[in-house]
């Protein structure tokens, strides 16, 4: 049986449905929906995701049964249409389009207004009675098509466009006649012909395939491997081509265009949202060519804009598009992004797919749907991305702040953000590699500008409207925007931009407020948010479908706060060493290291006693009873010591201790591998002293908490194990401190005592070490250096070459490599609870606070994951979403 490679939709039948996204794409998929759901949809056929796929597989060829299944397709079109596709006299027209299974906005290609050619125009000008908007049509395809078939750079086309409006006077293109734009078309075509050497197509099957091929070649162009790259969409999925009658907004006064959304994607209001612009193309709305106008008259009301909102422009056509909006959202049960067109007075709905939002929008709208009936709680939990919640652990400008407001525009994305001025996306991306935050400033943001827009920390943009490429891009990003600030005036040349008699150069100090829409010139001050509402209520309904502990790693009482206001279950990870490196201590640590004999060790830890205990005492308290997991000291003593003869120099002046000693030792413990050398359980077994001070400091520590509050609950880690011996050898040392704080306290708490899994060996022999543990804590971050051979150090140089050729599907120290270093988890997690079932498992590296890596810890059974404070209510999201897909599977 032949293949099925093609599908059409619409004219009263649907190949395909929404349930098909990864066959037709997102944008097939709804398509087909749509029509099935009776909705004005323009007729037209879609060339599946394997299609995509066997042509990369197969060096760049179609499949042979492809071109066939396309005619036939293109022959019902014309039937459904009543249009003959190249007719001189009722030409067909189609729009080819992207639209691969995870929406991509603005990252492929598209070419609108196809078959058009010197004989089909006239055609369309004697159907639609009018020249002027038929050789507009032409212009914009010639101009669009040369752009993303063709190869040819658009700003030949804008030369020539801004010569002639300057010949005639004119300011904008509404000026432009029919006889305008037929010169125009004949500049283009010349130009076309001058700049390759050979004419425009006017073939329409031509221009037909030849927009297909683009299509499916922009899926590996460089915008949309960096976005799939962003937003972790496998390269594999493919985009489908979808091939679709073309209706017209720019016939003229009775016809328009417009991007909505069902809700405000924004903040995530209930209320209906978008732009629309009157005798317009779909890309003039979401290109910011032209400034839309609201849909609403409420929204024009809200935003000051003169002229009439579609509401009150076309009140009939209006009111289908909210019961069309309405019935959407009901079928979807969730934000619906929608893209129509209006042709004389008729509505078409070109477009549905679930909308973009920023994470205070997915929250409310999660949390709002569920309230209504709509979905449960457990998908409201789903309903949010986890990574997205970094949007909301920002700051923003503090309420007081007196603002020096140098411009103001539309608030496209919400936050806030300082940094110095920048007009250029490769100076943005080279400045924020150097470490400054940078705002980038330009008349308009094109997907080619994708890579500054992330290099900075907010973007401001002088045209476009809240559905420009601009705000939906930011948005995704999680950072703020103000767009279509129309009164600045950018000098590239000069380095600046003027505004209401201002000026601001590069370099220059702003601040962005994307809630408000609002450019200040300076640093405002910032402010901490506030977790509570919806957050709240998400979380809550988080914490209650999931299984998994979340704990943070910390070792000081500020971090401790914030992990607990996070919604921390515990401490998973305090680094002792941290501590060391404080001025007051830092002389104590170098006399211990400098120490020839135990009783002079003994003596500088002694100094250092009181410090640690003190450490201990105020992150207990911060704890409040929770479990507090504390490792001993891990790195290599050498990282504590000054290695050049004037830092010994230095360093002897600020504290006594003699250079030359300094210098000696530091140049003896020097190490050509130091991590995987005298470090962790190493010192301990050598130095064993070291160990006893700090198990000291944690039980004198955990004693006075328990005299005046909640009893903590230390749990001493040891790291870098190999062998059980190791523990063996120390365990017993910690014990009897135990023993002797507890007896001279006259009470004892209860600890644990366990060891951090970091190394092959410890894994593969996990069976054994358990028998010396209560608990096994997966250091992921050396577990993967050791377990790949790779430095996180180094590795940079060289991992991202592996993700984009596919050798790794993700940086393993992003993201646990789930089948090598995954699967020594798994295989310490089964052998330690052999021996010992209850043995308590978790894991405390940088992976604690990622998504992906927080789903496997999950399906591997782990007790409690650990990470950064400001990750915490992103794990505790992860947690539920993955017990949740746990439950279902």
């Amino acid at each position: 049986m032949t293949k099925q490679w093609v599908y059409g939709f619409g004219g009263g039948e649907s190949g395909g449905d929404a349930s098909m996204k990864s066959l037709l794409g997102g944008k097939g998929a709804n398509l087909a929906e749509m029509a099935k759901l009776g909705l004005p949809v323009p007729p037209g056929f879609t060339l599946t995701t394997e299609v995509c796929t066997a042509f990369y597989k197969n060096n760049r060829q179609y499949p042979a049964e492809l071109p066939a299944q396309v005619d036939a397709a293109l022959a019902a079109l014309e039937k459904k249409a009543g249009k003959r596709f190249g007719d001189a006299a009722n030409p067909l027209l189609v729009s080819v389009r992207s639209g691969a299974r995870a929406s991509m906005p603005g990252m492929m290609d598209t070419v609108l207004n196809l078959g058009l050619n010197d004989e089909t125009v006239e055609g369309l000008a004697k159907l639609a009675d009018d020249a002027r908007f038929a050789y507009d049509s032409y212009r914009r395809f010639i101009q669009m098509y040369s752009d993303v078939v063709l190869e040819l750079e658009h700003g030949v086309f804008e030369e020539i466009l801004g010569a002639h409006k300057d010949l005639q006077g004119y300011r904008t293109d509404i000026e432009m006649g029919a006889d305008d734009w037929k010169e125009i078309v004949a500049q283009y075509k010349r130009a076309v012909e001058r700049e390759l050497g050979k004419p425009f197509p006017s073939d329409p099957k031509e221009q037909l395939w030849g927009a297909i091929g683009a299509v499916f070649q922009s899926w590996m162009n460089d915008r949309a491997i960096f976005y799939r790259k962003h937003h972790n969409i496998p390269e594999s999925w493919g985009t489908a081509v979808n091939v679709q009658a073309m209706v017209f907004g720019n016939m003229g006064e009775t016809s328009a265009t417009g991007v909505a959304f069902t809700r405000d994607p924004s903040t995530g209001e209930k209320k209906f949202y978008g732009e629309f612009l009157i005798n317009a193309q779909g890309e003039d709305v979401v290109a910011g060519i032209r400034t839309p106008k609201a849909l609403t008259k409420a929204s024009r009301l809200e935003m000051k804009e003169s002229g009439e909102s579609l509401e009150e422009a076309m009140p009939a056509v209006f009111n289908e598009l909210v019961t069309h909006y309405q019935k959407l959202e009901a079928h979807y049960r969730d934000m619906q992004d929608l893209e129509f067109t209006v042709e004389r007075g008729t509505l078409y709905m070109l477009q549905t797919r679930n909308g973009k939002r920023t994470a205070k929008a997915a929250l409310k709208i999660a949390i709002d749907m569920a309230s209504e009936g709509l979905i449960t709680q457990e998908e409201a939990v789903q309903r949010v991305d986890p990574a997205a919640l970094d949007q909301l652990l920002h700051p923003t400008i503090a309420d007081g702040y007196k603002r020096d407001i140098v411009c103001k525009g539309l608030p496209a994305s919400p936050g806030a953000a300082v940094g110095v001025v920048v007009f250029d996306s490769e100076e943005a991306e080279r400045l924020a590699a150097d470490g400054v935050d940078v705002i980038l400033v330009r008349e308009e943001t094109s997907p080619e500008d994708i890579h500054g827009m992330h290099a900075s920390k907010a973007i401001v943009t002088a045209r476009g409207g809240m559905t420009s490429h601009a705000a939906v891009v930011a948005r995704g990003m999680g950072r703020p925007c103000v767009s279509g600030a129309g009164d600045i005036r950018i000098d590239m040349k000069l380095g600046e931009f003027r505004v209401a008699g201002r000026v601001v150069k590069k370099g220059e100090t702003v601040t962005v407020d994307g809630s408000a829409g609002e450019v200040l010139l300076g640093a405002a001050e910032m402010v901490q948010p506030e977790l509570t509402g919806d957050f709240g209520t998400l979380m809550q309904w988080a914490d209650a479908a999931r299984r998994l502990k979340v704990r943070a790693n910390a070792e000081t009482p500020a971090d401790a706060e914030q992990a607990v206001k996070f919604g921390a279950e515990g401490i998973g990870l305090c680094r002792t060493e941290h501590m060391f490196f404080d001025a007051e201590r830092i002389a104590a640590v170098r006399e211990m290291i400098l120490a020839e004999r135990e009783d002079a060790r003994v003596a500088a830890l002694d100094k250092l006693f009181p410090h640690q205990r003190k450490d201990f005492v105020d992150i207990f308290k911060a704890m409040g009873g929770r479990p507090v997991t504390i490792r001993l000291l891990d790195p290599p003593l050498h990282e504590f010591l000054p290695h050049s003869e004037e830092e010994c120099e230095d360093v002897s002046k600020a504290t006594g201790l003699n250079a030359k000693a300094l210098l000696a030792r530091a140049k003896e413990l020097a190490e050509s591998n130091p991590m995987l050398g005298f470090r962790g359980c190493r010192l301990a077994i050598v130095y064993p002293e070291i160990y006893d001070m700090q198990a000291r400091a944690v039980f004198e520590a955990a004693c006075d908490v328990a005299e005046s509050g909640a009893a903590p609950v230390p749990e001493i880690m040891i790291p870098f194990v190999i062998t059980k011996a190791e523990l063996e050898t120390l365990r017993p040392r910690i014990d009897a401190v135990a023993d002797d704080v507890f007896k001279r306290r006259g009470k004892r708490i209860e600890y644990l005592v366990g060891t951090m899994i970091e190394l092959p060996r410890a894994a593969l022999r996990a069976g054994e070490i358990a028998e010396a543990a209560d608990f096994f804590s997966f250091g992921t971050n050396d577990l993967t250096q050791t377990t790949l051979g790779c430095s996180r150090d180094d590795a940079g140089k060289f991992l991202g070459v592996y993700v984009e050729k596919a050798l790794l599907e993700k940086d393993p120290f992003v993201t646990l490599d789930a089948e090598g270093v995954g699967e020594l988890v798994e295989l310490a997690s089964e052998r330690g609870r052999k021996t010992k079932p209850a043995l308590k498992l978790g894991i405390c590296g940088e992976h604690g606070g990622d998504p992906a890596s927080v789903a496997f810890c999950e399906r591997a059974g782990l007790d409690y994951v650990s990470c950064s404070p400001f990750r915490v209510p992103i794990a505790r999201l992860a947690a539920a979403q993955a017990a949740l897909v746990n439950k279902k599977g």
